[in-house]
């Protein structure tokens, strides 16, 4: 198969003494997310739909939340080993789309430097990678200020090299 199509969606919800980490930025907030990495949600479903992508399962089949190497790690890790493999499949990234949903803080100008972020560990152009984030408007856990989700769609090409005719 020359193309492959993953997606992920991860839910975190806030909580007192952490950082909001969102796509490996530090944001200023009042909270941050819950998760037993440093809970950077982006980063997961970056990591999880490209695993998902190759048929490889899900992220916490390669890093288990109850694995005492994994606690506090930066997500960026993640993104890395999917990266690695992507590439021991032979394949490389398309196009990369990722939504985040979340109430506060405003994203505006933290979204370039996520996709940046993203672009650099994959190793792609970062016109490859698109990052929106939008609100809940008061509606459900993310309107209410409760937490952050994120969803991703990657598409992996098969490098030419390596296709089967």
């Amino acid at each position: 198969m020359s193309i492959r199509i993953g997606h992920s969606h991860d839910t975190h919800r806030f909580g007192p003494d952490r950082k909001l980490i969102l796509g490996g930025v530090e944001i200023p907030y009042s909270q941050g997310l819950i998760g037993h990495s440093d809970a950077d949600c982006v980063f997961h479903v970056v990591s999880e739909a490209i695993i998902g992508a190759l048929g490889l399962g899900d992220l916490g089949v390669h890093f288990p939340d109850n694995d005492p190497k994994y606690l506090n790690i930066a997500s960026s890790f993640f993104v890395l080993e999917a990266r690695k493999m992507m590439e021991a499949q032979n394949y490389h990234l398309g196009n990369l789309d990722l939504t985040i949903f979340l109430e506060n803080p405003i994203l505006k100008n933290y979204k370039n430097v996520m996709r940046d972020n993203i672009a650099n560990l994959l190793g792609v152009r970062p016109n490859q990678i698109n990052v929106k984030a939008t609100r809940g408007e008061g509606l459900g856990f993310i309107g209410r200020g409760e937490g952050v989700s994120a969803e991703c769609v990657v598409l992996l090409e098969k490098n030419p090299e390596f296709r089967k005719l």
